[in-house]
């Protein structure tokens, strides 16, 4: 059987509009974080999974082992008590690390992997 393609940790995407190397960014239901900068129309790479320090909502507290969510309208991480506005991306990583309610902070994601903050023995 000669059917793989690719180890999937890396997403091509057209990303509709300018983009930075480093940002967060949706596609479909993945979050993913650009590999070099872009504008719409171009073909580009991004990071879908691993864990990233990326830009969080100022007034969010997120627990370590937490997931989160992403809001597109401040591109930012925030906590799973948010209220989706449309857009936004439930669950779309895992906080690699405990943050408080501070301004400017970013925070350690593991990146599209949700699924993964239940434990069974």
């Amino acid at each position: 059987m000669n059917n793989y393609h690719q180890k999937g940790t890396r997403i091509t995407f057209d990303p509709g509009a300018t983009v930075v190397a480093g940002q967060a960014v949706v596609v479909g239901n993945l979050l993913a974080i650009c590999a070099v900068d872009g504008a719409s129309g171009d073909s580009i790479e991004g990071a879908v999974e691993g864990v990233y320090n990326i830009p969080k909502l100022d007034a969010a507290v997120i627990t370590q082992g937490e997931s989160v969510d992403f809001d597109v309208t401040t591109s930012v991480i925030d906590d799973n008590a948010m209220t989706p506005a449309s857009g936004d991306l439930s669950d779309c990583g895992i906080a690699w690390e405990t943050k408080g309610a501070t301004t400017g902070e970013s925070i350690l994601v593991k990146l599209n992997a949700a699924g993964l903050s239940t434990f069974t023995p």
